[in-house]
């Protein structure tokens, strides 16, 4: 069944009595030839393209909780390609240039947003960073425009440009940064990869695998075994817990990562903003919330809450660079399980064992990646070749030091 607004016009005149679940709720069989464990949205977008790229048939997501109720619904919904390094900006521009094309390709309105995002600058030395910067992304087919003090203020007046800590020297901007609606994101994927056979199993939580001569046989679950030709692990923050059920240890942390909404507000911010002082970053939803965040709470954890320090750094955050928050009232917050690399970049490779496959580590950088993960995440579990556009996100880069340091945004930085 697709979605049109001809059918939402149809169905509305008949009483909604035509619309079919959003995809199958099917029971776990015996045998596939993938099995990726995690329903988010790499494994979801991973499943789909997995279908649709390479037609594989037999594809199943397994998912312990229920679709969306994970870290894929728990960000600030920003997409953007404005990376610096080679190991990152192809593969994030990809990403880019898959969200503006997805809702026609899965059917489905992800409520995409190209609002553009702004990166603000409080220095000289900043300024110059961000001009390299901005000749990386065009020198990868990105968009970037290096703006000046002058038009900063003429296009965000509500901007505290002439703060005496912080003053505002410039910005970066990509115009065709913005925002998705990121649960509409899982649901999207789902419904797409459903109606292409594959198999979306929630409730179904990985207890164990089943390794024999060095290769990855299958998976054990609460709702039994499942054998898998290749088990394809993509679990994000979880991903130190599952990978140590095959004995393996990673070089990826988890911590917690909040995010804000606040009351709704009329229009005020018009697009994606972030402090260059301070991490802070801001953008305002559909239903009028300022949407925010900042800094990874300080300490490990899986909990997904999180701390009252924080709070007050990120709040601080806003009103160095946003004076007119002052008086607005926090609706909720929330906290995502961030799998930190020790670079601050992802990993998308084989694992040691047979058939056993991993992609995770994605830090910062895992929503406004999805696309991407899982167009290249399929090609490596079809061909067993990386993606040419994630051929630098292997285990081995830290053992031969080809870390990708996207300025320090691993889990410990000041080890860099």
């Amino acid at each position: 069944m697709r979605y049109s607004g001809l059918r939402v016009l149809k169905e509305a005149l008949t009483g909604h009595k035509g619309w079919k679940p959003a995809w199958r709720d099917v029971a776990p069989q015996a045998h596939y030839d993938y099995i990726v464990i995690g329903g988010g949205g790499h494994g979801l977008a991973t499943a789909y393209y997995l279908a649709r790229n390479h037609g594989a048939k037999r594809v199943a997501v397994l998912e312990k909780g229920w679709i969306g109720g994970g870290n894929v619904g728990r960000n600030t919904t920003i997409v953007r390609s404005n990376y610096l390094l080679d190991g990152n900006e192809p593969f994030y521009e990809h990403s880019l240039k898959l969200w503006e094309g997805l809702e026609q390709d899965i059917n489905y309105n992800a409520m995409i947003s190209q609002r553009g995002i702004l990166n603000l600058v409080h220095s000289d030395a900043q300024r110059d960073a961000f001009t390299r910067r901005g000749n990386a992304m065009i020198l990868n087919g990105a968009d970037a425009d290096l703006l000046s003090t002058e038009t900063i203020q003429k296009r965000y007046p509500f901007l505290n440009v002439n703060n005496a800590r912080f003053p505002i020297k410039g910005g970066l901007a990509q115009y065709r940064g913005g925002t998705v609606r990121h649960d509409a994101v899982a649901w999207g994927y789902a419904r797409a990869a459903d109606q292409l056979g594959v198999d979306i199993i929630q409730n179904c939580e990985v207890t164990g695998f089943r390794i024999e001569g060095g290769k990855c046989l299958g998976v054990e679950t609460n709702r039994g075994y499942i054998k898998g030709d290749k088990v394809a692990s993509c679990v994000a923050g979880s991903s130190g817990r599952l990978m140590a059920k095959a004995s393996m240890r990673l070089p990826i942390e988890s911590h917690v990562l909040q995010a804000f909404v606040s009351e709704g507000l009329k229009p005020v911010l018009p697009g994606v903003i972030t402090f260059g002082a301070g991490h802070f970053y801001c953008s305002q939803s559909d239903k009028g919330g300022l949407v925010f965040g900042g800094d990874l709470d300080g300490y490990n954890s899986y909990a997904q809450r999180g701390n009252l320090p924080v709070v007050e750094d990120v709040c601080e955050g806003a009103m160095a660079i946003f004076p007119m928050l002052g008086r607005v009232r926090l609706l909720r917050m929330w906290g995502g399980i961030m799998d930190m690399s020790m670079d601050g970049s992802p990993i998308i490779d084989h694992t040691h064992i047979e058939s056993l496959y991993f992609n995770g580590g994605w830090c910062y950088g895992g929503f406004k990646a999805t696309p991407a993960s899982g167009w290249c995440y399929a090609h490596l579990l079809a061909t067993d070749t990386p993606h040419e556009f994630a051929t630098a996100f292997r285990f081995d880069r830290f053992a031969k030091g080809q870390m990708i340091d996207e300025k320090g945004m691993g889990n410990n930085p000041q080890l860099h």
